[in-house]
Parts: C-alpha cells; sequence; structure tokens
C-alpha cells in the first residue's frame, strides 16, 4: 500500500511539475507549438497561450491536495482537446520537419497520449483498486522516459 501511495505521489508531482514547465514553454517558444496547430483551429497565437495557461493552471492544481482532483480532470480534458495537434503532427511534413522528426517518430507518438489520459484519471481519484494503480505505475515510467526524450 504504502509503495503504490509513494508511487503516486511522485507521479502527481512530476507530471505536475512536468506539466507546468511545457505550459510555459508556450509563451518563450510559441512557434514550437505554432507549427502543430492544424489550419482549422482559428486564432492559432491566441490558442497556444490559451492551451498554455491551462497546462500551467491543471500543473500546479495537479500539486495541490486540495485541488488535485480538479487539475487531474483538467489535464484529462486538455489533452483530449490538444489531441488535434498530435494528428496534425502525423499528417504534416512541415511539422514534422520542423521538429526534426519522421512520420514514424510522429504516429509513435500519438498513443503516448492516452497513457497520460489515463493517468491523469488516476490522479483524480483518492482511491482505486490495486490492479489500476499497479496499471498506471506501470504506463507512467516509459512514458515520463518517452517525453523526457523529446526535450521539452
Amino acid at each position: 500500500m504504502l509503495f503504490r501511495e509513494l508511487f503516486k505521489n511522485i507521479t502527481i508531482y512530476s507530471l505536475g511539475l512536468f506539466y507546468a514547465i511545457v505550459g510555459v514553454k508556450h509563451f518563450t517558444d510559441v512557434d514550437f507549438f505554432l507549427v502543430i496547430v492544424p489550419p482549422y483551429i482559428p486564432f492559432p497565437e491566441f490558442m497556444v497561450y490559451f492551451s498554455g495557461i491551462f497546462e500551467i493552471l491543471f500543473g500546479f492544481l495537479l500539486m495541490l491536495k486540495k485541488t488535485r482532483r480538479y487539475g487531474a480532470i483538467g489535464i484529462f480534458i486538455l489533452l483530449i482537446a490538444v489531441f488535434p495537434a498530435n494528428i496534425y503532427l502525423f499528417n504534416s511534413e512541415i511539422a514534422q520537419n520542423t521538429y526534426n522528426i519522421t512520420r514514424q517518430d510522429a504516429l509513435i507518438r500519438l498513443p503516448f497520449q492516452i497513457p497520460l489520459i489515463i493517468i491523469s484519471y488516476w490522479h483524480s481519484k483518492k482511491k482505486v483498486n490495486r490492479g489500476f494503480d499497479l496499471l498506471c505505475i506501470f504506463l507512467f515510467i516509459p512514458t515520463i522516459f518517452y517525453f523526457l526524450s523529446l526535450g521539452l
């Protein structure tokens, strides 16, 4: 029991910090995110800033015990809302060239959003069954290493 709680806290604080840092990057490197905003999204620069604000906010809310549930639910929704950017990255040679990745790299990136969504759901719950705890712990390790390898 103690191991699961400890590891859940490690994932909460590391992902909360990760989301906050990536959210700040929305302001310090706007072009990095603009390139993956699908062309059908209106006001792309505004959307980059807008999503960055919420990424920072939800990252901090996740780290505070009183607001953790709201932060986790917010991240859950945000990850779904920005998923079209990952699809666009897969479909856009320009975006792939900008990120210096192949279409296959972009394809590999797509399913890594799913563990983040599952983990955010996990963080929204005070208690879940042991199997779900272990699944999320298992999903966290390769997911965080993958995103750290991207240099975000």
